[in-house]
């Protein structure tokens, strides 16, 4: 049984009275009790507990349940630039996995390659100086100082995360490492670079392996090169897969078949992250989507997934370019946005053919909502759509495209309002379904997943519109991630002897608040939120406390803390 154990202390003991306990099993009932919270872990479950000195919570009428696991988290660095971490901690989220889409700050080898992975995902994180990074509280830390897995996580247990942390190795990184930035086959002794590099990684705690296969340099590798690495991945118990596939729209279907078929050619478990079917050619096609998956795991495939509850995705906007484009890194597609010639080719193939980087599908340029810019020469930019910009401004929609690229220097993010609502329900009902935020919080002009996400599963989709009920919707969000982490029955549970990370919340009125218009607005209807038996979120108001650990996977399978 996968465990992770604490090794730093929680606070005086706090006893929850009263409260409806949704244990995260999702066999079990509803039942009232109180619960001991004592060093970090649940000291007690029954009627009438009494524990003088406690720190006492009246939860008469609320529900408490297993602290939120956000299976698809971009807080990489927000951890770190905003420890209190309010988005997460206010939507009752108390175990983030990071690494996500294929491409984060460690591994790396030369500061050379943290400055250019610093540049092509500032549209994600932001891209803070130097000088931003030696001020409190990061100076303490060695921001940007790390080169691998260990000594990132590290960093973050030096600096006292307001979450648990997990991380996936980004296999972009792995492909930069070996190949460096560019379109090429990788050779064989590139692709055994890489999966030693894999190893190294996991061997550094990672509980497996992301991709971002829309996204430079990842997005350049074959499927047999993933196959590789997929093989070295399955002989670690546990450990999974989370690719970023190569497609959300055109051939969508073909793109998550490679996915699955990788789990079953490898033996690796497979997490498909933010499994979408977006686009108008795949509006109502959800159901061949979860057919291909079903009939997987019928002969034997470990396939899960994740989404978020929210019909608009949101990315970079230099994602939209096609591959060729941004091959190179960030200063070699800047240099191509700067020659007219090239800009015309990209003009084609991101508006008349489709490119890889908008899924095949010619972009529209209605759908697509413009991200936070810093460049003084966008202000006003931000939360409009760039057919909007381009019509009041009298000029072509790919001219204010290029226009908020090159001066904001590819860090822009956007909104891609492409989503479908049937299918957004259909996948959130699999057996298989967990929660993910897929949430950029840096930035004001965000996605409202990025404050709402899990209250809106709970609220809108299981209690307004009935897709499961609020206790089955813990569940996907609770025990199913837990298991997939390998860190289930102590975290993800309501029982003795498990991790104090606990959320209570009260079932009638949380919900999301968070909007387009709005999108920090915090939910409502989340009380308390306890890390490790420390409360970051008391009577609805944060309290600043960062007692998260990092969690890291052991050889063995077992997912543990630093120093466990």
């Amino acid at each position: 049984m996968a465990t992770d154990t604490l090794t730093q202390d929680a606070a005086t003991d706090t006893l929850i009275q009263g409260a409806t306990v949704i244990s995260g099993d999702e066999a079990a009932a509803p039942y009232v009790a109180d619960v001991l919270l004592r060093d970090g872990l649940i000291a007690a479950i029954g009627e009438g507990l009494h524990a003088p000195g406690a720190d006492v919570v009246d939860a008469a009428g609320l529900y408490l349940a297993p602290g939120f696991i956000d299976m698809h988290a971009h807080s990489d660095l927000y951890l770190l630039t905003a420890p209190a971490h309010a988005p997460k901690i206010t939507q009752g989220c108390t175990t983030e996995v990071v690494g996500q889409d294929g491409i984060s700050y460690a591994p790396v080898r030369t500061a050379a390659q943290m400055t250019a992975i610093r540049a092509q995902i500032a549209g994600w994180n932001g891209n803070p100086s130097d000088e931003e990074c030696t001020a409190p509280p990061l100076a303490s830390v060695g921001m940007f100082q790390w080169r691998s897995i260990k000594e990132y996580l590290d960093t973050l247990d030096r600096n006292g995360p307001a979450t648990n942390v997990a991380m996936l190795v980004p296999q972009g990184n792995l492909r930069l490492l070996a190949c460096g930035p560019y379109d090429a086959v990788a050779t064989p002794s590139e692709i055994a670079e890489q999966a030693a590099l894999l190893r190294d990684a996991m061997a550094d705690g990672a509980v497996g392996m992301s991709s971002g296969l829309t996204y430079t340099p990842g997005m350049y590798a074959s499927t047999s090169e993933l196959a590789v690495l997929c093989r070295v991945l399955a002989t670690y118990p546990g450990a999974y897969y989370a690719p970023h596939h190569r497609s959300y729209g055109h051939r969508a279907l073909e793109s998550y078949a490679e996915m699955v078929g990788l789990a079953h050619d490898t033996g690796c478990p497979v997490h498909l992250t933010h499994a979408t079917m977006n686009f108008a050619e795949n509006r109502g096609r959800a159901g061949e989507l979860l057919a291909l998956i079903d009939n997987s795991r019928a002969a034997g495939a470990d396939i899960t997934l994740d989404t978020y509850p929210y019909l608009p995705g949101c990315t970079t906007l230099a994602a939209l370019l096609p591959s060729w484009a941004s091959a190179g890194g960030p200063a070699e597609t800047l240099a191509r946005l700067a020659d007219e010639m090239t800009r015309e080719k990209i003009r084609v193939a991101v508006e008349v053919t489709g490119c890889d980087g908008g899924h095949g599908i010619p972009t529209n340029w209605a759908e697509i909502e413009i991200g936070s810019t810093t460049h003084p020469d966008l202000a006003g930019y931000a939360g409009r759509r760039v057919a909007d910009v381009a019509r009041a401004e009298s000029r072509p929609a790919i001219s204010v495209f290029f226009d908020v690229l090159t001066k904001d220097a590819l860090a822009t993010s956007c909104l891609m309002h492409v989503g479908h609502e049937a299918n957004v329900r259909a996948i959130m009902a699999h057996g298989t379904h967990m929660g993910g935020s897929d949430a950029i919080l840096h930035g004001s002009t965000l996605h409202p997943r990025a404050w709402g996400t899990f209250p809106r599963f709970l609220g809108h989709y299981a209690r307004d519109v009935g897709i499961a009920s609020v206790p089955d919707m813990v569940a996907h969000l609770t025990s199913r991630p837990a298991k997939r982490l390998g860190v289930w029955p102590h975290r993800g549970a309501v029982a003795v002897g498990s991790a104090a990370d606990l959320v209570l919340f009260n079932p009638d009125t949380v919900a999301d608040m968070a909007t387009h218009a709005e999108p920090t607005l915090p939910a409502k209807g989340i009380e308390w939120v306890f890390v490790n038996g420390v409360a970051a979120l008391a009577g609805g108001k944060t309290t600043g406390a960062r007692a998260g650990v990092t969690l890291r996977r052991r050889a063995d399978g077992r997912v543990t803390n630093k120093g466990a």
